[in-house]
């Protein structure tokens, strides 16, 4: 991965590659940005930058037994942290067991999010993946040695998120003395909820989202799809990349689907539709079942766009537009506002592992409240 290989973004990858010239390197940073966006693909950029022994000007050669490495996953300089969870198979969860599969996960592009690779690794049922205590523990054994081949060791933690609060305690105390040639990339869609006292020790590095023709050019390129669709789905995917190069590449609007029908079983209060939507989200993995609600807290605020009559905020693919258009006849500022929270709520309630069902099925029921005081 180069900077090139990244689309648009280019005062912060001069902001970066200049930091390595100058020599001038923060010891820990936080790539932070949107979900599914170039924050994972930034770092590794940069990490090939600073490894790479042929630079042609502020970017990787791409080519040199260093940059290959990295992009292969296999520098022996790099140390990953990242979710992890047991299976049938693994009983321990540590990175160092999934490496193999990391490795294709990286390889298979950067543009990614943690359900992707909680299905690459297996998890089963509800699993969502933690980096555990033992792990962040074990850090600082496989950083006291020297670099092998590169001027730094570098420690790259996907989804620092996924820290609790005592292996976000133990990384605590390797940032606050970390060896003097060592360098952590912290790499996160949602520094809220890392510990305070870990964001004051890093360097925040914003990954804003990608300039709409910027990624239209790039989905393009990368997945075949027609330049009117690209832009589509270049306007509507909110800096998610990962997002994007899926719609593009498979045309699934399946979650869009399952909305729609879940919204219209709730304005016709059809209670055994709605049981049956609850027992298909109780059935789903859990990042599926948060991705849903995400979505809807998502077209909830293109509504408020359109009833505020502010369409060219509104980001959505045309096929979306429609229904938006229609729903938000339904719905007012304080309903969206409630029913928003609401929804929020039972996000809430899932990560700390309520049952799928339950939850959404009282949330419909919620919903239905909102939308009967709205009348």
């Amino acid at each position: 991965m180069r900077f090139q290989d990244i689309p648009g973004l280019q005062q912060t990858k001069k902001q970066l590659s200049q930091s390595v010239l100058n020599e001038h390197i923060a010891h820990a940073q936080l790539f932070h940005g949107p979900m599914g966006g170039a924050q994972l693909a930034m770092a590794m950029a940069f990490t090939s930058f600073l490894f790479c022994t042929n630079r042609q000007g502020e970017d990787s050669c791409g080519t040199c037994p260093s940059c290959q490495k990295v992009h292969k996953g296999i520098h022996p300089d790099i140390v990953y942290l990242f979710p992890s969870v047991t299976t049938k198979k693994i009983k321990e969860a540590e990175s160092d067991v999934f490496l193999p599969e990391w490795r294709n996960f990286i390889t298979g592009g950067l543009f990614r999010v943690l359900p992707e690779w909680l299905a690459a690794m297996g998890a089963e049922g509800n699993k969502q993946g933690n980096i555990p205590v033992e792990e962040t523990r074990k850090l600082l054994g496989k950083i006291s040695l020297k670099p092998f081949e590169a001027p730094f060791k570098v420690v790259i933690i996907w989804n620092p998120e996924s820290l609790n609060l005592s292996s976000g305690n133990a990384l605590l105390k390797t940032l606050e003395e970390p060896p003097s040639d060592t360098l952590f990339l912290l790499v996160c869609s949602d520094a809220q909820k890392l510990l305070t006292t870990i964001l004051s020790r890093t360097q925040r590095i914003a990954i804003q989202a990608v300039d709409e023709a910027s990624l239209a050019e790039f989905l393009v390129k990368e997945t075949g799809t027609n330049l009117e669709n690209a832009q589509n789905l270049a306007i509507s995917c909110e800096g998610n990349i990962a997002w994007a190069l899926d719609k593009a590449k498979s045309e699934n609007l399946s979650t869009s689907t399952w909305f729609a029908d879940w919204m219209r079983a709730v304005y016709q209060k059809n209670l055994s539709k709605l049981v049956g939507l609850a027992d298909q989200f109780d059935g789903l993995a859990k990042e599926d079942q948060k991705s849903l609600l995400e979505y809807a807290l998502h077209i909830f605020r293109q509504c408020l766009y359109q009833i505020s009559e502010a369409p060219t905020l509104i980001k959505a693919l045309e096929k979306e537009k429609a229904f938006i258009a229609n729903f938000s006849k339904t719905l007012n500022r304080q309903s969206i506002e409630k029913i928003s929270e609401k929804v929020s709520t039972a996000h809430y309630h899932l990560e700390r592992n309520g049952r799928a069902k339950m939850i959404h099925l009282d949330l419909s029921l919620q919903i239905i409240r909102i939308a009967n005081a709205n009348k």
